[in-house]
């Protein structure tokens, strides 16, 4: 029977592939937009997760996420220099981190920061922590090494912008690849960030393929092929004697600052967490879970979600009516064959067995082909969007996945009887009268 069944499938291996193709295809749909919605949950939680409340000044509390969670360039307003201070000084609070920004080179967006915010990240991975003012540790997927120098630009990412052609960081460590779009930053000590902007004179304007001509030297030549000297000293002397300012973190507790656009808060309890919240929650500040505006965001996702799925389930239901009619047609015309069968002895549930078995690999090998290129799809349009926005977004099956797949299974096994149990009911007289 099997050997019959695998004949006739190689005889019509043209309309099998295309009713193959249909039903992958159509499945395809269905799985892409539910692993594409995950991706997009799984990895913005992820990008999330080291961020527990975020403080900024009155505004959008969706902006001030997107900038100080997933560095997505915007010209937030500044929080009073005091605020700073008194979450630095709040015994509620284990870490308050400043986060600065405005500053580019190339697509790196050059965060100022506190050295809290490289372990609250995953850490060094190669050289060191800032110590000195004109410091950088960049991020895992910036190519520069150990010893580079750049100069700031400001502006947006990628666009021509004021170069700080009297300023030059040093790039002394790396950091860990945690999947973020911080991978992608180079974060400096928010004291060099508001000394850069304290003295905005003798900028020069550069296109983008012009901002960063030393970024890519060596360490042996990034500074006119003098190395440098990193004897772990107090001070930090560069190749014309001057000394490297170690950073001072008096502005940080005294409110003598600029102030900063967002401070990403860590509390030391849940309770400390919601009173923090609530006390910030004024007029001049905000402060928000960065979770409470992705479950807004993720309302909207889901139901575009909802949308497409339904449109996915739609088409996949034209396509296998359209592909069961056509499969019941091919069965009438077939019936010489299946009167031939019978006239040599097969019985009505052999009969029955071929049909059913051989519309259901076709049917079935299009519905697991459909999984396997709804998965390489996603998967590519993840790695796409990730490149795009720093988010690592994981495509995985879930166990309600195995579910719908089953699901799937039932509903073929059900549908593929139609033509079967029409081989079923043919006599063979009524199948060789001509």
């Amino acid at each position: 029977m099997f050997s019959f069944i695998l004949a006739d499938l190689r005889r019509n291996w043209i309309g099998v592939s295309i009713v193959l193709l249909l039903v992958a295809l159509s499945t395809a749909l269905g799985v892409a937009v539910t692993l594409q919605e995950r991706a997009l949950r799984l990895g913005s939680a992820r990008a999330a997760a080291a961020f527990d409340l975020v403080v900024g000044a009155a505004g959008s509390e969706t902006q001030l996420v997107l900038s100080s969670v997933f560095l997505q360039a915007a010209p937030l307003p500044l929080l009073k220099p005091d605020v700073l201070a008194r979450l630095r000084t709040d015994p509620r609070v284990e870490t308050a981190i400043p986060v600065g920004f405005g500053d580019f080179v190339g697509n790196h967006p050059i965060i100022g920061t506190t050295r809290e915010a490289l372990e609250a990240l995953g850490g060094i991975a190669d050289g060191e922590t800032f110590e000195h003012l004109g410091d950088a540790v960049v991020g895992a997927q910036v190519k520069w090494k150990i010893g580079s120098t750049f100069h700031p630009v400001h502006g947006s990412a990628g666009q021509a912008g004021e170069v700080h052609a009297d300023v030059d960081y040093l790039v002394v460590g790396r950091m860990a690849a945690n999947g973020t779009p911080w991978d992608r930053a180079i974060l400096v000590p928010i004291q060099s960030v508001w000394n850069v902007h304290s003295h905005d004179e003798g900028h020069q304007s550069l296109g983008p393929e012009e901002q960063m001509p030393q970024a890519h030297h060596d360490a042996d030549n990034a500074h006119g092929g003098h190395d440098h000297d990193h004897d772990h000293e107090t001070h930090r002397h560069d190749e014309a004697g001057h000394t490297a300012t170690p950073i001072d973190d008096t502005a940080l507790l005294d409110g003598r600052n600029p102030g900063v656009p967002a401070v990403v808060v860590k509390p030391r309890s849940i309770a400390d967490a919601y009173n923090l919240r609530q006390e910030y929650r004024r007029d001049a500040t905000i402060a928000v879970f960065p979770g409470e505006v992705l479950t807004r965001l993720y309302g909207t996702l889901g139901d575009a979600r909802h949308v497409l799925g339904i449109i996915a389930v739609a088409v996949q239901a034209l396509v296998a009516a359209a592909i069961l009619l056509v499969i019941a047609l091919q069965v009438l015309q077939r019936r010489r064959q299946i009167g031939a069968l019978r006239a040599f002895g097969a019985s009505r549930p052999v009969v029955l067995a071929i049909v059913w078995l051989e519309t259901f690999a076709v049917l079935a090998g299009g519905v697991i082909a459909g999984f396997a290129i709804g998965y390489g799809v996603t998967k590519a349009l993840a790695h796409r969007l990730g490149a795009a926005s720093g988010v690592a977004m994981p495509v995985e099956f879930h166990s309600a996945d195995l579910w719908t797949l089953a699901a799937m299974f039932g509903a073929t096994v059900l549908l593929t009887l139609l033509p079967a149990l029409i081989a079923y009911r043919q006599s063979p007289a009524q199948a060789l009268r001509p």
